[in-house]
């Protein structure tokens, strides 16, 4: 697989003139589509590894865009949504932005205002794929600490001093400095305050 796959853009819209409109859009900047003309449709394949945003039609015959965006979560989909719709109304667009669509979109749209929506969501699920991978290679290093190691660290990043750790752990304190050079290497933390920082980020370390 690559490092840096491709992005995707998926497409739900129950109108197969629609649809073929916005796949032949994203084509003329470069971009895959993937299409669907229900959210069924789109739950019943795997969702790639790749990068991209959902544009989605608010009513659709069985479920409903909104009522999908809110189920998002729940079923481990993060990607950004960018509504787009032919009855939508002020409300509507202000309850799915505040459930965290990235735009909401009234038909007839400029092209240039869903692809200007599109290439921002690509962007914004870059940015969050990065920091959970990031987030998941950090914890995968806390978990290569034994027990004895994590006690330690956790020390460490509350400022006690060697001795006072020792002393908690009933250890002695050259048994300390060797626990924390290990931390420091597995954790490839180059300083006490990279680690904290490190620590910070994984709560369930601490």
């Amino acid at each position: 697989m690559s490092e840096h796959p491709a992005p995707l853009v998926h497409l739900v819209d129950d109108d197969a003139s629609v649809r073929a409109a916005l796949e032949d859009l994203m084509a003329s900047v470069g971009l895959s589509a993937r299409v669907f003309a229900s959210v069924a449709e789109f739950l019943a394949e795997p969702l790639p590894d790749a990068p991209g945003c959902l544009v989605l039609d608010v009513r659709m015959p069985g479920q409903s865009g909104m009522e999908f965006q809110r189920q998002m979560h729940a079923l481990g989909i993060h990607l950004p949504v960018i509504f787009i719709t032919g009855h939508g109304d002020i409300a509507m667009g202000v309850a799915a932005m505040k459930q965290g669509a990235i735009e909401f979109l009234t038909k007839p749209f400029r092209d240039q205002e869903l692809l200007d929506a599109v290439w921002n969501g690509i962007e914004l699920d870059r940015k969050r794929r990065a920091e959970a991978a990031a987030l998941a290679d950090l914890r995968s290093r806390w978990d290569s600490l034994n027990p004895g190691e994590q006690s330690v660290a956790r020390g460490v990043v509350q400022g006690l001093l060697n001795k006072q750790i020792a002393a908690e752990l009933d250890l002695s304190e050259i048994t300390i400095k060797v626990r924390r050079s290990h931390v420091m290497r597995k954790m490839q933390a180059k300083s006490l305050a990279e680690l904290v920082r490190m620590m910070e980020a994984l709560p369930s370390a601490v």
